[in-house]
């Protein structure tokens, strides 16, 4: 089944991460998605120290929880440091490594010996074949449930490219692959202090990544990106996610069907 990870970036308050999770759930049982949960409890790596980062570690379990046991759903979250991974592992289904740490041993490892799903985002400064590094420190910790995520490159200064052939490097190493749709249209610390992004963009790209044979796409949600808290101009709007959603499974069905 198709995986959706999808959610806010970062968990802003109760209210609209509540909002945001009943919403896509029901679009994800229309659409037959196989649905994870995403929002951070800590954006520990915001272009400023003034950036909103979250409700920390504590307070942003409690309301996955709430999350999942609301409305009986699998939810996946980032962790920053090691002590993390197994507390996270209390609540989340999927525990996923940040870009920025994909080659942190330690992180790597805390994570895998929870036993839980890792999804490990490639980096920005990575080949696609530097990732069976990756993968071996997980799997050498006694771990094989892994997904990969290819979610751009650097390109110059502030500015990313999707190499769609990484996702064909990625896909070699045995495991399932994931597109970072809205991530991979991020324009870095280009607005100064923050991060920018080119969300229309959003949609082209996953029907890039689709027709090559992804398993599943990563998407950043939002109510109202214009007054998101962190990374709003590169997440999708809530009301424009069950149109773009079928029209790349139209692209997914057909490439199954070949």
């Amino acid at each position: 089944m198709f995986k959706l990870l999808a959610g806010p970036c970062v968990i802003e308050d109760e209210y609209t991460v509540m909002k945001v999770a009943e919403a896509i759930k029901n679009i994800a049982e229309e659409l037959k998605l196989d649905y994870y949960f995403k929002a951070s409890f800590d954006k520990a790596n915001r272009t400023s120290i003034d950036s909103f980062r979250g409700p920390g570690l504590e307070e942003g379990l409690k309301i996955l929880k709430k999350v999942k046991d609301n409305f009986n759903l699998k939810a996946i979250t980032d962790i920053h440091e090691s002590y993390q991974a197994k507390i996270a592992s209390e609540v989340v289904d999927i525990i996923q490594i940040p870009a920025f740490l994909c080659r942190q041993t330690d992180l790597l490892v805390a994570a895998a010996e929870t036993g839980k799903m890792i999804h490990v985002k490639k980096a920005q400064f990575l080949a696609p074949w530097d990732m069976v590094h990756v993968v071996k420190k997980i799997e050498d910790s006694g771990n094989n449930n892994i997904m990969l995520c290819e979610r751009g490159t650097f390109f110059g200064y502030n500015n990313l490219v999707v190499d769609m052939t990484s996702i064909i490097e990625l896909k070699k190493l045995g495991y399932p692959v994931i597109f970072d749709a809205t991530h991979s249209v991020q324009k870095p610390s280009a607005k100064g202090n923050v991060t920018g992004g080119r969300s229309e963009y959003v949609e082209f790209l996953a029907k890039s990544a689709t027709a090559i044979g992804i398993d599943g796409l990563f998407m950043e949600v939002h109510p109202n990106p214009e007054v998101a808290l962190s990374d709003g101009p590169n997440m999708v709007k809530l009301s424009d996610l069950k149109d773009i959603l079928k029209r790349i499974l139209e692209v997914h069905y057909v490439v199954n069907k070949q």
